[in-house]
């Protein structure tokens, strides 16, 4: 228990020992038992064996955690706030006004930060307020890095225009004021790269091959002309070198995408063993997705088409990882929640890189933590447990090293620290020590 002569508890900026844990720091790095964390305020001061403290911590507040393990705030690169998931219909958002859209996207981002992930990249529906206000912690998520919209040609993946002429995507999923998501010229393509730049986009997404869900093109279609991407690619790289992540399935989108020199691909179904050298050789990430072709749409809910590609695309994604990750492919980890995966299931995707991917469950812990942030931008910031990184993490009951899948569960997320402050503390593990993140 904390001493009385100690900084009160919960303060804003009180320097806090965490001690007896195990920690796992996200470097890839073997686990440290008997490990120690001081945080002063947002950020990490101090981390490792506890033997090694230096003697002159000063006034600090400490508590033990019995061993349990503490890992970084896990980091999701690929999702979607503004989609339902299965509890709903994406189109719905039709009939919605976009206040009451708003409203819900906060309980996705609540329960999404109070299942371990801290930082969470929005490839399509959030703006930049929505960032904003987390920074600001007037609502509770995990730390935003967002795109805003989706760039394809007419009849791409982007494209959701409905019978009648109606944009489906611009209407029940981007908020108003983003820019369009169509373009069909190179010229088009420069203006619109700007715009998004303009709307305070953190990267820029690409649709680059057709998809599942939309009703006009197909996965094995390309879904922008070459010399589209390669201006998008060149137009993020001169406006502070924003990340360009590529939607690619079929081959000629990823070929396209990978030639182009887009940082990551996004699902990357269809890739071989000619584009996974080149990935290796130009240092581009794959998002594989893998818990998105765990869940195949439902028939009662999308057109049979889609249905009958999903299940088609989502057989070929399983055989393909593998081998991409056996390539030496970078692999960041993404879930793609908010299409047919529920939000707050993120973690799951961790033992499926292990059980389909075949990751070591470090490597797939790395692929979360340190290279997701790597992948984002923000490894200077957050993705592993140092000195000198904001406090971002998670305290769990069970190893992760032997039972990677049960992160996925919540009960076994006992607490979720996000920027020093506490997020969740499902357990009461860590005794009212440091400040709530909730205003």
């Amino acid at each position: 228990m904390p001493s009385l002569d100690e900084p009160p508890a919960g303060e804003s900026g009180a320097r806090v020992l965490l001690h007896g844990l195990r920690l796992i720091d996200g470097t890839g790095g073997a686990p440290v038992p008997d490990a120690a964390l001081l945080i002063e305020g947002e950020v990490i001061r101090w981390a490792g064996p506890e033997t090694r403290l230096p003697p002159d911590l000063g006034p600090v507040r400490r508590l033990g955690l019995g061993g349990r393990t503490v890992c970084p705030g896990f980091i999701d690169t690929h999702v979607h706030f503004a989609l339902p998931g299965p509890a709903g219909n994406p189109l719905q958002g039709l009939s919605e006004l976009p206040s009451y859209r708003t409203l819900k996207v906060l309980d996705r981002l609540r329960v999404t930060l109070e299942n371990g992930v801290t930082t969470a990249r929005d490839l399509m529906g959030l703006d930049a307020g929505f960032r904003q206000a987390v920074a600001e912690r007037r609502i509770p998520g995990p730390r935003l890095l967002v795109s805003v919209t989706m760039l394809s040609q007419r009849a791409g993946h982007a494209d959701f225009t409905l019978a009648g002429g109606i944009d489906g995507l611009a209407l029940a999923v981007t908020f108003p004021e983003s820019p369009r998501s169509l373009v069909d010229s190179v010229d088009e393509m420069r203006a619109r790269v700007r715009e998004l730049v303009a709307a305070g986009a953190d990267c820029v997404k690409l649709a680059t091959s057709g998809g599942v869900t939309s009703p006009h093109d197909r996965p094995e279609w390309l879904g922008l002309r070459p010399e589209m991407i390669r201006a998008a690619v060149e137009e993020a790289r001169a406006y502070g070198g924003l990340p360009v992540a590529a939607h690619a399935i079929g081959r000629p989108g990823i070929e396209a995408a990978v030639r182009a020199g887009v940082s990551s691909i996004e699902h990357g179904y269809a890739l071989d063993d000619g584009l996974r050298a080149e990935m290796v050789d130009r240092g581009q990430y794959l998002v594989p997705t893998l818990l998105e072709t765990t869940q195949d749409l439902d028939p009662a809910r999308t057109s049979p088409a889609a249905y009958e590609k999903g299940v088609r695309w989502h057989r070929i994604a399983q055989e393909s990882v593998a081998r991409s990750a056996a390539a030496g492919v970078r692999i960041a980890m993404g879930t793609d929640s908010g299409l047919a995966v529920g939000h707050g299931r993120n973690l799951q995707e961790l033992g499926l890189l292990v059980d389909i991917a075949g990751l070591t469950p470090m490597a797939a812990l790395v692929a979360a933590t340190r290279d997701a942030a790597r992948l984002c931008g923000v490894d200077g910031t957050t993705g592993t447990v140092e000195a000198g990184k904001v406090a971002d993490l998670v305290v769990t009951d069970i190893d992760p090293l032997t039972d990677i899948a049960a992160l996925g569960e919540p009960a076994h997320i006992l607490a979720v620290v996000k920027e020093g402050r506490i997020a969740v503390d499902r357990a009461g593990v860590l005794g009212g020590v440091l400040p709530a993140l909730s205003p």
